[in-house]
């Protein structure tokens, strides 16, 4: 477990990213490849990305520079996400002129943390590490692999933006802090994390940047040096990546456009379980009254349900609209 223990000072200096941050989407989706993980929310998208780069020898090429940095499990260097707010420039530039000791320090690290996992594996030598390289790498990686599914991964990072913007109106900082159940718990003063070992992290008034991820799964990953600016990534409910690929065409033929839409905003799941009327509304975009009819009668045919979670009403599809989106 991640203990993340808050002062007041540290209240007032929560951050959440306002989209999703190319080097972690990144850094995690890379994870997502060299594991079988989310078959629903991924497979559609790994299998197409391992094809592609088993049969383009370029590409693996240019991608080759990666291979050792970042590991299925386990210690990743932090010089791959620098804090930039999002800014894929200039975190590439910051990850370029990363000093040669952090480097030194950081790869010797992760060779240690494998080396525990697995026993010794021939991770990359500090010496081999050429940050233009993993730079170049990194570019190609995102522009190739990642770009074509941007929309869609900003989209659903979107939504939660949404959702925890909500949270924040409606309780405030803690508030926020209590909706990122059931990945944490808020426990006035301190944020307890689902977290794969036990680490506490002291902010001391340096407060904390909540990340966002669409390739994130399970659970939350944080940065390992506590020196750093304290950041937090943690996993977006996400629809099954096929309904997103057919764009709900089928759905559309049977139902209309507008309902259809409703449902495929549904198909992700928050933590409690379903989308508030005014997320839907504003990712499908459509007016609230026009919404109300519209959920009223999908309800009727019983292919969504609503219930109260908190202070709000959420909706959530139900298996018959999960095959009527999957079938149609």
């Amino acid at each position: 477990m991640l203990r993340l223990h808050f002062t007041e000072d540290d209240l007032r200096r929560v951050r959440v990213s306002r989209g999703p941050d190319p080097l972690w989407e990144i850094v995690c989706s890379i994870c997502r490849l060299k594991t079988g993980d989310g078959r629903a929310e991924f497979g559609v998208w790994r299998d197409a990305t391992r094809d592609r780069i088993r049969r383009d020898e370029r590409l693996r090429v240019a991608l080759s520079p990666l291979r050792g940095l970042v590991p299925s499990h386990g210690y990743i260097p932090d010089l791959l996400t620098p804090d930039v707010s999002g800014d894929f420039a200039a975190g590439l530039d910051a990850i370029g002129a990363t000093p040669a000791r952090v480097v030194a320090d950081q790869v010797g690290r992760l060779n240690a943390a494998q080396a525990r996992l697995r026993g010794p594996v021939g991770g990359p030598r500090v010496d081999s590490v050429d940050l233009v390289r993993v730079v170049r790498a990194l570019r190609t990686y995102f522009d190739t692999l990642l770009r074509p599914h941007l929309s869609r991964v900003r989209g659903q990072v979107g939504v939660d933006v949404g959702l925890r913007s909500e949270s924040l109106l409606g309780g405030g900082v803690r508030g926020l802090l209590e909706s990122l159940a059931p990945y944490a718990r808020w426990r006035d003063p301190v944020l307890e994390v689902d977290y794969p070992v036990s680490r506490d992290v002291f902010l001391g008034g340096r407060g904390l940047l909540l990340v966002p991820s669409f390739f994130c799964w399970r659970r939350p990953t944080a940065l390992a040096d506590p020196d750093l600016t304290p950041t937090l990534v943690y996993p977006v409910a996400k629809p099954a990546w096929h309904l997103a690929r057919d764009g709900g065409r089928g759905a559309s033929r049977l139902l209309g456009r507008t309902r259809a839409a409703i449902l495929q905003a549904l198909a992700g799941r928050d933590s409690c379980g379903g989308r508030t009327s005014t997320d839907i509304a504003r990712v499908v975009g459509i007016a609230q009254s026009s919404l109300t009819y519209q959920m009223s009668a999908l309800r009727d045919g019983g292919l969504v349900s609503s219930r109260r979670c908190g202070k709000y009403v959420v909706h959530a599809v139900t298996p018959l609209g999960l095959r009527v989106l999957d079938g149609a």
